[in-house]
């Protein structure tokens, strides 16, 4: 029997026109990026937020570089744990064995409270946990298709939703209850979902048939390497129309280490996002809503909540009439952790429109760049496949200029603070444009820079290409972290607009110069579009 998708028989059952073991993919990578981003949403908030408050009252300086130090490091451990799944342990286990350590971290996490020492080795935990899980699962996404034609695109964008769906319901939901309940409750929600979604991905792996196991398990390996080898052999001649000299070769590398270059500016202002603007949303805006300012939120917050919510039910319930009877007890767990949300939607939407009064959450702003994503991302690749479409490094400008006019908001939103305030009551509208801003930029930079790297980097060097790739992403975060723990003393001697303003100005000298070097890139790509 010939199978039109790689994985078990069972895996041949289509949802959405994709194999069901995609599927089982998009709930075990919204369930860890809920996890993710929910307690991402709540570290710096914590840390700074005071002893009577249940937090730890570190300055905003310490807080900013511990959180520096966390984002940096999630982008340095999968080399390392994309290299042992690789050579010894196979995709499936350590993506179950990440799965468990991050679940680990959480659950000390959500123990803060009894001493230090659980925050730390949290937070070690997750570093760890995510270097075994982040970069496997996405690599048994591509060996779900046996085609490298739109299919498998078109399967990367539904898994792309999946990360987004489980950022926007993490930040959501665990920033609501840390903020309103308790600091170790939101911590330890988003453990519950990695340990149901870890268990899901265990009780449905025999979905992906001899897909994501270690070279020792796998009685065909030699067999799917040499399958694999041709199918990276096709791909070379498809996006190549010249002979890859030393020159090519070399010219093409070099592509690669500008783009990561410019990349380290554009993350170093985007992670802001968790740093010094959830400050900035804590301590500068006007969270505190009444009247039909406050009815409004709360009916626009239930529509971005509840809409969502009901489309990835949807589609749960199409993944249960495919793969019930094979998969019990895996969809059942799923289906308790939809049943554990929607508990937790409904009990946080009732209590916030039983108040006469609404305070926003300042974690709650994070979640617009999810949104945004999830609305705007198919007008992008809309653009991308049309006569519209620009070259890859006129792409990276865009980005940069509108992360760069992003800032430019807050600093205009920050040019009334004195110097040195502690505390202010900016209208919010001006973070709700800076992460529009930012969001449009991320779209023509993220999905993009990676596309460009897997189609420049030659065979033999492209482990290391993205291996430099991450390891940009790492310095970006952890300068990000640094820079952002000047917001005090910049602040006080210059005013916090300054603050925002150099964040504003880097990026858009930085899309000028990339936009300057243009035609000498498209020219080193030789061909590559």
């Amino acid at each position: 029997m010939e199978y039109k998708f790689g994985g078990s028989i069972e895996n041949q059952k289509t949802v959405l026109g994709h194999p069901s073991g995609l599927f089982v993919l998009f709930f075990t990578e919204m369930w860890e990026r809920f996890s993710y981003y929910g307690m991402r949403a709540l570290l710096v908030l914590f840390l700074v937020s005071t002893l009577i408050d249940g937090g730890w009252e570190w300055t905003r300086s310490d807080a900013l570089v511990l959180y520096g130090w966390y984002t940096g490091l999630v982008y340095l451990t999968p080399i390392i744990g994309g290299f042992i799944a690789d050579k010894f342990m196979g995709y499936r286990k350590a993506i179950i064995l990440g799965a468990f350590i991050m679940t680990l971290g959480h659950a000390s996490m959500a123990l803060e409270g009894m001493t230090s020492i659980f925050f730390y080795v949290g937070l070690s935990f997750l570093i760890i946990g995510n270097g075994f899980f982040k970069p496997n699962i996405s690599s048994m996404v591509g060996q779900l298709y046996k085609s490298q034609g739109k299919e498998k695109d078109g399967g990367y964008t539904i898994f792309y939703m999946g990360i987004n769906a489980g950022a926007f319901l993490g930040i959501l939901l665990c920033g609501y209850i840390g903020e309103n309940i308790g600091w170790h409750f939101g911590f330890g929600l988003a453990g519950i979902f990695m340990f149901l979604g870890m268990l899901q991905f265990y009780f449905t792996q025999k979905i992906f048939g001899k897909i994501g196991l270690s070279p020792n398990q796998t009685e065909d390996f030699e067999k799917n390497f040499e399958n694999s080898m041709e199918t990276l052999e096709d791909n070379v001649k498809a996006v190549a129309d010249v002979a890859e000299s030393p020159k090519v070769v070399r010219d093409r590398m070099f592509v690669i280490g500008v783009f990561s270059l410019f990349v380290v500016f554009f993350w170093w202002a985007f992670e802001q996002a968790g740093g010094s603007m959830t400050v900035f949303a804590a301590d500068y805006t006007d969270r505190a809503l009444v009247g039909s300012a406050a009815m409004t939120f709360k009916i626009v917050n239930t529509i971005i909540t509840v809409v969502p919510m009901l489309v990835i039910t949807w589609v749960l319930a199409m993944l249960f009439k495919q793969t019930y009877s094979s998969y019990s007890l895996a969809n059942i767990l799923l289906g308790l952790s939809f049943v554990i949300i929607w508990g937790i939607v409904i009990w946080m939407l009732n209590r916030e429109f039983q108040s006469d009064t609404t305070e926003v959450p300042a974690s709650w702003f994070s979640v617009l760049n999810s949104l945004f994503i999830i609305l705007f991302a198919p007008v992008f690749s809309k653009i991308w496949e049309s006569k519209l479409n620009p070259s890859g490094p006129i792409k990276f400008a865009i980005g940069l200029l509108l992360v760069g006019l992003g800032f430019g908001v807050l600093a205009y939103g920050a040019s009334t603070i004195p110097d040195g305030a502690q505390t202010a009551s900016v209208s919010l509208m001006f973070l709700v444009g800076a992460y529009f801003l930012h969001t449009l930029g991320e779209l023509c930079v993220s999905p993009v820079g990676l596309s460009y790297v897997s189609k420049l980097a030659p065979i033999k060097f492209v482990s290391l290409m993205f291996g430099i790739w991450f390891t940009a992403n790492f310095f970006a975060n952890l300068l990000g972290g640094f820079t952002g723990s000047y917001i005090d003393s910049i602040s006080e001697e210059y005013g916090l607009s300054t603050f925002f303003l150099m964040f504003t100005i880097i990026p858009i000298v930085a899309a000028v110069i990339m936009m300057l070097l243009n035609p000498m890139l498209k020219r080193k790509m030789h061909g590559i579009q």
